[in-house]
């Protein structure tokens, strides 16, 4: 198993366990892959910092990993992520970052905090 996948298998352990801290460190890695599977982890924990750690992935220049942290964003309910998507929604220069984009918009918007 090559160096990339033992990574992204371990972040996504530490995702299923909750350690939060253990992930974030991966936001600025200069692989696309674990930055993805960054973005995903991401998702499974709901809280504020999630949130936090997502915008900078909403920002990241590959449109795989601002279109997974999108839905990342859409499934904990990040409201501190809603502005980032909403920009990537209307103005993101990807097609699919938009329309995934638009979807976590429509979820946070519509969501009751």
């Amino acid at each position: 198993m090559a160096l990339t996948d033992v990574l992204k298998d371990k972040i996504m352990k530490l995702a299923a366990k909750q350690k939060l801290g253990a992930i974030v460190k991966y936001v600025d890695s200069p692989s696309e892959d674990i930055r993805l599977t960054t973005a995903i982890a991401l998702g499974m924990i709901p809280s504020y910092d999630s949130g936090m750690a997502l915008i900078n992935l909403l920002r990241d220049i590959s449109p795989v990993v601002r279109a997974a942290a999108c839905e990342s964003a859409a499934t904990i309910h990040a409201k501190n992520c809603e502005e980032y998507v909403k920009k990537l929604a209307f103005s993101d220069t990807d097609p699919n970052v938009k329309q995934v984009a638009k979807r976590a918009f429509d979820q946070l918007k519509d969501r009751v905090a």
